[in-house]
C-alpha cells in the first residue's frame, strides 16, 4: 500500500458520481446496471470505494501538471503509483462495461468529484 493510499484511508471519505453516456438503445435499468458494474470494477481495482475520488483527483492533478502521457522519469514515485493505479482501474472498468477492444477515448463516461 502506498503512502498516499494510507493517507487517504486515514482521511475523510470523498464521494463521487458516475454517468455513462454511450447508452443508445438501452433501457434505464440496463444503463444503471452498467454504471454499477463500472463502479464495482473501479472500486475493486483501487481497493475500496473511498479511494476513487481522491485517487481520481490526484490523477487529474498529475495530468494537468505533466500532460496525458507523462514520461515516467518526470514523476515522483508517489505520482507514478497514482497515475498507474488510476489507469489500471479505468482500463479495467471500461473493459468490464464496454468490452476489451473498446478504445479509451471512445468510452463515454463522466466521473464527478
Amino acid at each position: 500500500m502506498t503512502a498516499f493510499v494510507k493517507a487517504v484511508k486515514l482521511g475523510r471519505s470523498m464521494s463521487y458520481t458516475l454517468t455513462l453516456f454511450d447508452a443508445d438503445g438501452v433501457s434505464d435499468a440496463q444503463r444503471r446496471a452498467a454504471e454499477q458494474r463500472f463502479r464495482q470494477v473501479l472500486e475493486e481495482t483501487l481497493g475500496d470505494a473511498s479511494l476513487v475520488a481522491p485517487v481520481y483527483t490526484a490523477y487529474l492533478r498529475i495530468v494537468a501538471t505533466y500532460g496525458e502521457a507523462p514520461s515516467p522519469d518526470t514523476l515522483t514515485d508517489a505520482e507514478r503509483a497514482i497515475f498507474e493505479q488510476w489507469q489500471a482501474a479505468e482500463t479495467a472498468a471500461v473493459a468490464a462495461v464496454f468490452g476489451p477492444h473498446r478504445y479509451m477515448g471512445d468510452a463515454m463516461y463522466e466521473i464527478g468529484v
